[in-house]
Formats: C-alpha cells, structure tokens, sequence
C-alpha cells in the first residue's frame, strides 16, 4: 500500500475553504488545470467528489463538509510544527487578541492586564467579547484567542486550560438592608427573595444544594443572565444576590456583602485556549501575564 500525499492536504483544505478550483488555484498559485488535476487526484485518494457541480458553482458533499474542519486542523498542526518558535520582540509587536469572558472581568481585571501588557508590548491590543455561552466554537474556529471559565464536565476536552484563581459565592444587599443590620443565619438567608443568576435559564445551583442539605429552601423571585443586572437589582430593593466574590469586587461598591453562613464549594476560574496556540510563544505570554494579573488580585467580603 502506497504512502498518500500528505502535500494533497494542503490543496484539499483550501478547495474547502474556498469551495472554488478557479480561486483555490490563484491562493495556491496554480493553473486552474493543475488545480482541477489536483482535486481529480483528491477525488481518487478519498473515494468521493468532493465538490459537484451545482449551477454555475460547486457546492461541497457530506463528506467533505465532515472533513472541512479536521483538515483545517491538521494542515494547523503541521504548519506550527514546521514553523521555528522564536522569542518575539515584544516592542515591535502588533497584534490584537480576542478574549471572551463573563461581565465583572474586564471591570476587575482588564485594567491591571492592560496596563502589564503596554509595559511590554504598546503595540498590543486587547479586544474583550462578552460570553453568552459556553460554546468553543470561536475558540476553535480562531475568531477568539483566549477565553475565562469555570471548567466542569460541560467543558469541551479538546481545550486546553489553566486555573487562574479560586472563587466563591458570596450574598449580596443593599446597604441598610435588614441582612446587613446582623449576622446572618441560613434560616435567615433563605427567607428572603433572591435574584438568581444563570446564562443558561437554569434556577438552580450550588447554594440551592447546600439549602437543601439543611431542609431550606430559598425563593427565586427573578433570573437574570449576568452578575451585573443582579447587583443591580439587588442595589435598588430588598432581593438578595449571590455572586462570585473575587469576580464581582468592582460591581459590589456601595453595597452589603457578606460571607454565605453554610458551606457552598468553591470553584475555579481558568482561562481557556485551543491547542493550535499552545506554540505561539506571542500566545504563551499573554497567558502568562493574564495568569500573573489575576495571581495579584486578591478580595475579602
């Protein structure tokens, strides 16, 4: 059995990618004849077409749908092994990196994060995205750099992660609510309204499990999608929010917090990339100041 052209690989993923032999060959640099010899060869290799003829265009098979991306992934991994890693020079930088991360972020670290990084590198640019989910569909696709989460079972195992620091909930009044006036007990927690906090529309958590240990249980009047609205909510009435405590410093001034009065786990906040920029040593410091900027911030309720 003969050895396939792994040179073909190339060739296939920019067909996919641009599902036309006419512009596949000028990203190349190929004759359209040379180009279509080249897919009749791709078509011979892998038993299927490819791409058919649909009008005047070409429109891709399922198997080369199911192909697109781990060819893509593949011709990354080469094209990273062959490259020589050198050490940048950091001051003749230009480069943005996208982070996704949760609100009460960037409002708690950003600032320490940017400042580090024009240290180093001014030509360097943060742009932060908010995280409405917990897809790593951006992360692969390449549209996100890095991203901030707390890494469970739901976490996609083809990331690579790293802790960042350890969280905790915390509960949250108004100033001169009656929760703040005294210690505050479980019964006396419970009792009270809260505002629950959850992007995926789920009520219960965590602090639900530990209530229900103790026989309580506790009144979720209203759910919002971000620690934010809930502090907000929290900041004009009698709700009670819980939120993550090193999470939230910022958002939490002018209000009561307090540490929850039985015991809830804590959790940890990583940060979270694909393995393509595992080698990219430009990737590699951000993490590393991103890892020691986080290090540094440190809250007490």
């Amino acid at each position: 059995m003969s050895s396939p052209d792994l040179n073909l690989l190339v060739t296939l993923d920019v067909l996919l990618s641009e599902g036309s032999v006419a512009r596949a060959a000028r990203r190349l640099r190929l004759s359209p004849s040379a180009m279509s010899r080249a897919l009749s060869r791709l078509r011979e290799t892998t038993g299927d077409p490819l791409l058919v003829r649909a009008g005047r265009g070409l429109v891709p098979t399922p198997r080369a749908l199911a192909l697109r991306e781990q060819v893509s992934d593949l011709v990354q991994q080469a094209q990273a092994v062959l490259r020589p890693v050198t050490t940048p020079d950091l001051g003749r930088l230009n480069r943005t990196f996208t982070l996704r991360t949760r609100e009460g972020f960037v409002e708690n670290f950003a600032i320490d994060l940017i400042s580090r990084i024009r240290e180093q590198a001014p030509g360097v640019r943060l742009r932060f995205v908010e995280k409405t989910d917990r897809d790593s569909t951006a992360l692969r696709e390449g549209t996100v750099d890095l991203e901030t989460a707390v890494v469970d079972k739901d976490t996609s195992p083809e990331l690579r992660t790293q802790a960042l620091f350890s969280d905790r909930l915390i509960g949250v009044v108004r100033a001169g609510h009656p929760l703040s006036q005294a210690a505050v007990s479980a019964a006396g927690y419970a009792a009270g309204g809260h505002v629950g906090v959850s992007m995926r529309g789920l009520d219960h958590g965590l602090i639900d499990q530990a209530l229900a240990v103790l026989n309580l249980s506790r009144e979720i009047v209203t759910t919002v999608p971000g620690f934010s609205s809930a502090l907000g909510l929290a900041r004009s009435s009698e709700l009670i929010a819980s939120v993550p405590e090193r999470y939230t410093a910022s958002l939490r001034v002018g209000l009561h917090s307090f540490v929850l009065p039985f015991p809830v786990p804590e959790f940890t906040i990583a940060m979270l990339w694909h393995p393509r920029m595992d080698a990219d040593p430009v990737h590699r410091w951000l993490r590393g100041c991103l890892r020691e900027v986080c290090a540094r911030k440190t809250v007490k309720v």
